[in-house]
């Protein structure tokens, strides 16, 4: 019984420990690559750059971004356990939640915009020699639907 009791712990010890170690690590200061990005029917920004720290299951997201619209930054601490935050973003209530889908970082917020609801979903995917972050961001409202993907390399 000893045996089997110790042997389930040292199996469940190993399978996490893999599980952990195939999460990808997005810990890195990441700049917006414009001209490899594809901005969908959304204006492409001047610049944008990110400075992730990645301790999982934390994450903290700093954003910085300039357009025509103005310049826009901000601060996001997350778990990649689904729980959901609630934060502003340029004077509009928003709830976020992140997760994994395999070794895809999915981060979903919703919102509203005056009388539209939206959600916004983006899939971040770290290429394999960890230099390259493509978002894959799908955008829906009562107005439509939209996709954008932006390719940030890590500096």
């Amino acid at each position: 019984m000893r045996t089997r009791t110790l042997l389930t712990g040292i199996v469940l010890a190993f399978l996490t420990t893999a599980c952990a170690a195939a999460a990808p690590n997005f810990t890195g200061s990441w700049k917006l690559n414009t001209s490899k990005s594809d901005f969908g029917q959304f204006p492409a920004p001047s610049s944008m750059t990110q400075t992730v720290t990645h301790d999982e299951p934390k994450i903290k997201i700093a954003m910085k971004q300039s357009s025509d619209m103005g310049d826009m930054e901000f601060e996001r601490d997350y778990t990649t356990d689904g729980k959901e935050y609630t934060h502003d973003m340029r004077g509009t209530p928003m709830k976020s939640a992140v997760k994994w889908d395999g070794d895809v970082l999915v981060i979903t917020s919703k919102g509203k915009f005056g009388d539209n609801d939206f959600t916004m979903v983006d899939r971040w995917k770290l290429a394999e020699d960890g230099k390259t972050l493509t978002v894959n961001r799908h955008f829906a409202s009562d107005m439509g639907e939209m996709d954008n993907k932006l390719i940030l390399e890590k500096q």
